[in-house]
This record gives C-alpha cells, sequence and structure tokens, in this order.
C-alpha cells in the first residue's frame, strides 16, 4: 500500500504540473498569436489528459487480486500507456493541423518575450517533474508513470524548441519559423507516441521480460541445479509492475514431499529477492515422468 500510495502521489504532481502550464501556454499563445506556443498548450492538455490516465491505472492496478481478476490488475498500467500513447498521436495531428492554416495565413507575433519565458519556465518544470516520475516509475517499475514521464520529457524538448523558435522570429523577422517549429514539435511528437504504443502493446500481448531479466532466472535456477535433475518449459511474462515466471523442473522421484517444497521455496526466494515484484510458479516432474 505504501508503494501505491507513492506512485499516486507522483501521478498526481503530474496533474497539477499540468494544469498550470496548459493556463499559462493558452495565455501567452493567445497574448503572443503563436501557433507554436497552441500547439504546445494542445500537447500540454494531451499530458493532463495522460496524466489523470496513469493516477487512475496506478490506483486500479494497486487492487489485490480477486476471484474475477486472479492474476491482479496489473495490466490496467499497460493498457493506460496505450491509450496515452494514441492521444499523443491526435494532438500531433492538431498541431500540424494548426502549423499548416498559419502556412497559409502567417501573422506576426507579439509579446515575444512573455512567450519566450513560459516557454522556457515550461521546459525547466517539466524536466524537474519528469525527472520525479522516471525515478519512480523505475522504483516502483510502473509502466503507466513512465509513459507519463515520456510525456513530459518530450514536453522539455518541444517547450524549447518553441521558446528558441521565437527567439529566432525576433532576431530574424521570419514569421514562418513559428509554423515549422510546430510542425518538427509534431513530428517529435508522433515518434514518442510511436515508441510508447508499441512498447504498451507487446506487454499486452504477453511478451517475455527482458533479455537481461530472463537471464537473471536462469542463474538462479542454474545455482540450484544440483537439487533437482534439469529444468524446462520456462515462461515470463509482465502484467503491469508486476513479472510472472514459470517453469518446470524435473526431480528424483525418491524426494519427499517437504525436500521438493524446500527447493521450490528457495527458488522462489532468491528470484522474488533479485526481480521486485515477482510471481514465481514451478511445476514439479518426477524423473520416470520426463520425456
Amino acid at each position: 500500500m505504501v508503494s501505491s500510495n507513492r506512485k499516486m502521489q507522483v501521478a498526481s504532481l503530474s496533474i497539477i504540473s499540468n494544469t498550470a502550464l496548459i493556463i499559462f501556454k493558452v495565455i501567452a499563445g493567445v497574448l503572443s498569436g503563436s501557433v507554436s506556443i497552441i500547439s504546445e498548450a494542445i500537447h500540454s492538455g494531451m499530458d493532463l489528459i495522460a496524466s489523470i490516465i496513469a493516477f487512475v491505472s496506478v490506483k486500479v492496478s494497486a487492487k489485490p487480486a480477486d476471484e474475477k481478476h486472479p492474476y491482479g490488475h496489473g495490466k490496467i498500467e499497460n493498457m493506460s500507456a496505450l491509450i496515452e500513447g494514441l492521444l499523443i498521436f491526435v494532438a500531433a495531428i492538431m498541431i500540424i493541423t494548426e502549423a499548416v492554416k498559419k502556412l497559409i495565413e502567417p501573422a506576426e507575433l507579439e509579446q515575444t518575450n512573455i512567450a519566450m519565458a513560459v516557454m522556457f519556465i515550461s521546459a525547466f518544470i517539466n524536466w524537474m517533474v519528469s525527472r520525479k516520475l522516471y525515478k519512480v516509475a523505475k522504483e516502483e517499475d510502473s509502466m503507466a508513470l513512465e509513459a507519463d514521464a515520456l510525456h513530459l520529457k518530450t514536453d522539455v524538448y518541444t517547450s524549447l524548441g518553441v521558446g528558441i523558435g521565437i527567439l529566432l522570429i525576433a532576431i530574424t523577422g521570419l514569421s514562418i519559423l513559428d509554423s515549422i517549429v510546430a510542425i518538427l514539435v509534431a513530428l517529435l511528437i508522433i515518434k514518442e507516441a510511436w515508441d510508447l504504443c508499441k512498447s504498451a502493446f507487446d506487454f499486452l500481448l504477453d511478451s517475455k521480460l527482458s533479455d537481461e531479466e530472463v537471464e537473471k532466472v536462469k542463474k538462479i535456477i542454474l545455482n540450484h541445479s544440483h537439487q533437482f535433475i534439469d529444468y524446462h518449459k520456462l515462461k515470463t511474462r509482465r502484467s503491469g509492475n508486476m513479472k510472472h515466471i514459470d517453469f518446470h523442473i524435473t526431480v528424483p522421484s525418491e524426494l519427499t514431499a517437504k525436500e521438493i517444497h524446500d527447493i521450490i521455496g528457495s527458488l522462489k526466494k532468491e528470484m522474488k529477492e533479485t526481480l521486485k515484484n515477482t510471481r514465481v510458479n514451478v511445476h514439479v516432474d518426477p524423473s520416470e515422468q520426463h520425456n
């Protein structure tokens, strides 16, 4: 429960920061007439929706397993990450649409100093919040928080890009740069959305754990291999922040139930100590039944 509360607190921080930044960006966009700032406000709007989805998914995924969901509710985090990725695609399309309109009918920017200040402050705030989100996401193995952090990390780059673009407009007087920067922002967002959707979809399809994690599992099994004949049918998958490990071991037929229980217990204990948030299921095959 402590872990869940920590994830919900940092998800709440993202909601608060995104709400404040949307207000500042909309004001700056209206005052300056900058489509790139308006595009950033749209991006932050999608980030806010994503942050709310992340908050809800973290809350739901913390529910314990029940009769209807015996493996828990962890996959809600993977589903939320996929939804967040699709939302980013929508934001990118909206940004490109507005930028093209401004290319056709360019307009002079006003209040460029205010616009630049808002963008650079926005980049700094998102950098701070995304660092906090990434830290907690890695420590708690939360895909929903990692997806939210990725949103904000991209917002850092796009805000800096818009701020620099406005600075160049102020220096050169080329207002067309505003739309060009907005389109570049959208293309970066599309790349972010693709990576996020691909990762989330892989987990929904029960993809295996990372190669590094699988190697750790194999090493633990081999360290205990003197206690049984062999192991086989190793399968791994991830559900939200939970890792599921399933394999068979072949044991000598003369072993007692207690001896087999102790072998399985030692395997599970070491795996859970090595890989955080892990559930291990070991099937036992007596030697005469193993082909």
